[in-house]
């Protein structure tokens, strides 16, 4: 069983206060790819006048809607992102939380990139894969965090249930593409096992 919506802990909600201290000011548009059960997109909502969550998966948008309810300025669609028909340039904020590991990585960054508006805000938290001992030494150094944060957040971890991949993408690799694809992105390895893109588009 999950935690209530808003209250639940993993790896992953871990890191949505580096998300949501992303988003520009202003913010009109955001977009959340692969929302799962909608809890960022519920936590954009404070942030943006209008947020759309989209997730492939009928049964966590089914979920993220019903969680959902009540607030006015959220939509969530059930689709494939990559055959979505998005408009370019048409947010000011594009975030997605491990979920391009699930996609071909190039063609859903580069989609995300097309979608923001110019000044726009991408941020991407996703995982990958160890190639050698320097990446097994980085990731070791996760587990006390790990143990730390799941003392501090007892009674709080959780799980959305949303489908499960394992990443094809070594670190490097993510780092290299993610750099090629968008020329002055900070791409950030984190504790948990996990890493941030966070680019803004040129005017």
């Amino acid at each position: 069983m999950t935690s209530p919506p808003d209250a639940y802990w993993n790896h992953n909600t871990h890191y949505h206060r580096l998300v949501l201290g992303s988003v520009p000011r202003g913010c009109g548009e955001a977009l959340d790819v692969g929302c799962g059960d909608g809890l960022l997109v519920r936590r954009l909502a404070r942030r943006a006048e209008h947020v759309t969550g989209i997730d492939r998966s009928p049964e966590m948008i089914e979920r993220a809607r019903a969680l959902s309810a009540g607030l006015a300025n959220v939509d969530f669609v059930e689709a494939d992102f990559l055959s979505h028909d998005l408009k370019p340039g048409s947010h000011d904020f594009v975030c997605s939380v491990a979920t391009i590991h699930h996609m071909d990585f190039t063609a859903a960054l580069t989609a995300m990139s097309e979608a923001l508006r110019p000044g726009g805000s991408l941020v991407v938290i996703s995982l990958a894969g160890n190639a050698g001992l320097r990446d097994l030494a980085f990731g070791a150094a996760g587990v006390p965090a790990h143990y730390y944060y799941k003392l501090r957040e007892r009674g709080a971890a959780g799980d959305p249930g949303a489908p499960l991949a394992d990443p094809e993408m070594t670190w490097g690799e993510v780092r290299s593409e993610a750099l090629r694809l968008l020329p002055g992105a900070l791409f950030r390895r984190h504790l948990l096992w996990r890493y941030s893109i966070t680019w803004r588009k040129p005017r």
